[in-house]
């Protein structure tokens, strides 16, 4: 099978590369803002939140855009099964590793640090429509 990946853009030219970016910010704001209102601990168990989030997705995104054209079908939807997969084991992976290594911990900053950098992902279209309708 010729699997083609010459013609494969960039990683920062990928359609998805605004969500990750969106998240990453978002993340590193919510981390911020935790560090200013509830201290330390707080702000870095949001980090470590909204990591379990970003972390996976960037492997999702690496592994899903990596073939392209006609010829690639079969390899593009195994490589997004693939991803998929890996980015369900690596998110039970870095909650399993963040509950247990990291101590003191605020399970709170965790968990809403986790659902506000998702909630990136759900409001994603808005950002795509926004990218692709640029000049």
């Amino acid at each position: 099978m010729d699997v083609r990946r010459s013609n494969r853009p960039a990683f920062h030219r990928l359609p998805v590369f605004p969500v990750l970016l969106a998240q990453l910010v978002v993340l590193l704001l919510a981390a911020a803002v935790l560090y200013g209102w509830r201290g330390p601990v707080a702000s870095y168990s949001g980090l470590c939140g909204g990591l379990i989030v970003w972390l996976p997705n960037l492997y999702f995104a690496h592994k899903a855009f990596r073939f392209s054209g006609a010829r690639a079908a079969q390899a593009i939807v195994r490589s997004f099964y693939a991803g998929e997969a890996g980015k369900l084991i690596l998110t039970a992976v870095l909650f399993a590793l963040t509950f247990a290594g990291v101590k003191p911990l605020d399970p709170l900053a965790v968990f809403g640090v986790f659902i506000l950098t998702q909630a990136v992902s759900w409001f994603a279209p808005v950002l795509m429509r926004r990218r692709l309708s640029r000049p």
